[in-house]
């Protein structure tokens, strides 16, 4: 499929500092793809880029095949964004501003628009200075997801929601989707991510480190492997690929990485099986992987690919 997003070896620099080096990303027509990193990491920097608001300092962004700095105001009619931390027009009621960005975009559906304030119960009456946080995303979203658009930029969207609303977001994203529409969703929320993306980036210090769905991320992980047995196994603390064996009588925990779960398995099945427990690694548990040594570096224990 084409690719509605494309970065080449970006690059962006603010003094000395490095905020992307040389950063390379895709994301397919009709995708979600999740981008997960720290605050800090160049998620926001990258989307900032990709909506022409900043001009990188080498490689090469796309979207839909144009230069996002060159032709912003063309392609911003093709795409909705939503910030973790929106800012209104103070003077306008928040269905004001939601019809004032349809308009921007070709015009809004208005069912679609009052279905959307009913889901995440918004009073469109009230003042932009009148809103919380949470409120102020609402408009935002309502209005993104209103749009007759073909991508949503969505960088921390569900900041200041709670978890009633994130479900609501959660569907929203799922509809979107449906329909054939590119996402691509920044958030530190892994079970939003795991839940809604098909593939996923990880960003480390401007770098694309990882990236691919979360089964081909999986088999370089470790499992979690719980048992029962009927008799002792021995051995297991010797195979390679176990890790924090912890043996009880008949009972067993363990971790095991991805290539040899056939073999720990087949030991286990000789010594006769009475209940097992085989949980592969989340989300949250692959994206530690990756930062292992900053969470060392803060006194905290990664903790094994559990």
């Amino acid at each position: 499929m084409n690719a509605v997003i494309r970065t080449e070896e970006l690059v962006k620099r603010f003094g000395h500092v490095t905020a992307l080096d040389h950063l390379n990303l895709e994301v397919a027509q009709g995708e979600t793809h999740g981008f997960l990193g720290p605050n800090g990491a160049g998620k926001s920097t990258t989307i900032r880029v990709l909506l022409g608001m900043l001009r990188s300092d080498g490689g090469r962004a796309e979207l839909f095949g144009a230069d996002p700095w060159k032709d912003a105001a063309e392609l911003h009619r093709r795409l909705a964004y939503v910030p973790g931390d929106v800012a209104l027009w103070p003077g306008l009621t928040g269905g004001e501003t939601i019809d004032l960005l349809g308009r921007l975009r070709g015009g809004v559906d208005r069912a679609r628009r009052d279905e959307l304030l009913e889901r995440f119960d918004l009073d469109p009456r009230k003042k932009g200075r009148s809103y919380s946080k949470g409120n102020r995303q609402k408009v935002a979203l309502v209005a993104a997801f209103a749009a007759d658009v073909d991508l949503l930029l969505l960088d921390e969207p569900t900041s200041g929601l709670d978890p009633l609303m994130g479900a609501v977001f959660n569907e929203c994203v799922k509809e979107a989707a449906a329909q054939g529409r590119t996402v691509l969703l920044s958030s530190h929320i892994m079970s939003e991510v795991e839940a809604l993306c098909e593939r996923v980036s990880i960003i480390r210090k401007g770098v694309v480190v990882e990236t691919g769905s979360l089964a081909e991320m999986r088999h370089f992980s470790r499992s979690r492997l719980r048992a029962t047995l009927k008799h002792p196994v021995h051995g297991l603390a010797d195979t390679d690929g176990v890790h924090d064996l912890v043996v009880d009588g008949l009972e067993i925990d363990c971790s095991v990485d991805a290539a040899a779960l056939d073999d720990v398995l087949a030991r286990l099945a000789a010594a006769g099986v009475a209940a097992l427990t085989c949980e592969p690694p989340s989300l949250e548990q692959i994206f530690m992987r990756f930062y292992g040594d900053e969470l060392a570096a803060h006194g905290v224990r990664e903790g094994n690919g559990r």
